[in-house]
């Protein structure tokens, strides 16, 4: 089946655009239900497309991580499961080279942590103290998914930089450096996460169809979180 007229990445973009408009308007709770089917969309593609299992785990994190971010007094369990989503993917990205790839390229880690150190120093005054031990980390996992993925791919790099942006808005909303509660925050959050999450997953499942289109994608050192691939020609 044509990856881009899949019936799944059909259904997120619609999906998607109902949300935006639902979030626009504060339709409670439709739009807390379209934020949570949004992840798993994703997912259901990455399997029909028979794409890395790390993307698919990373992505049932994300999903966890809306699930969560919408019930009240969970927004440290919202962190937790997006910093995993990240984990995953910064695993990913370092098993196709990423950390050869940034020695080669320094400045794009160097750009990355200079974003990301400004960005704590910014929300530190006003974050609450139980956040303030855990915003640097994330913010950590946060540039290393960005830098590793401008590293391995072009699209899953816009991706990263994307997820990054759109949680600097997260935080500076709790830190009180914007309005939380104006319809553009939220609006701008959303519209940055879905397209995150839209080119991260397209970029790595289109890579690795390059990759074993290409017959280098058979390592098995290489290769150990993907499903079994049909030969190239499919």
């Amino acid at each position: 089946m044509n990856a881009v007229k899949s019936p799944w990445l059909i259904a997120f973009g619609v999906v998607a655009v109902v949300h935006l408009v639902l979030n626009g308007v504060e339709a409670t709770p439709w739009d807390s239900i379209t934020k949570c089917l949004l992840a798993p969309l994703l997912v259901g593609w990455v399997l029909e497309q028979r794409g890395p299992r790390l993307l698919a785990v990373a992505l049932v994190f994300c999903c966890l991580g809306d699930l969560f971010l919408e019930i009240e007094d969970m927004f440290t369990a919202g962190m937790a499961a997006f910093a995993v989503a990240h984990v995953c993917l910064i695993t990913f990205f370092v098993r196709r080279g990423a950390i050869e790839q940034l020695r080669r390229k320094p400045l794009i880690l160097v750009a990355y942590v200079v974003a990301a150190v400004a960005l704590v120093a910014w929300c530190w005054g006003g974050l609450e103290p139980g956040l303030k031990p855990l915003v640097p980390v994330y913010a950590g996992l946060l540039l290393a998914t960005a830098a590793t993925a401008l590293s391995t791919d072009l699209r899953a790099g816009i991706g990263g930089a994307l997820f990054l942006v759109s949680d600097g808005i997260i935080a500076l909303a709790e830190a009180g450096r914007i309005d939380q509660d104006a319809t553009v925050t939220g609006l701008a959050i959303m519209a940055l996460y879905i397209l995150a999450i839209f080119f991260l997953t397209t970029g790595i499942v289109w890579r690795e169809k390059r990759t074993v289109a290409a017959g280098a994608g058979f390592d098995p050192t290489v290769r150990t979180d993907c499903w079994p691939r049909l030969p190239a020609a499919r």
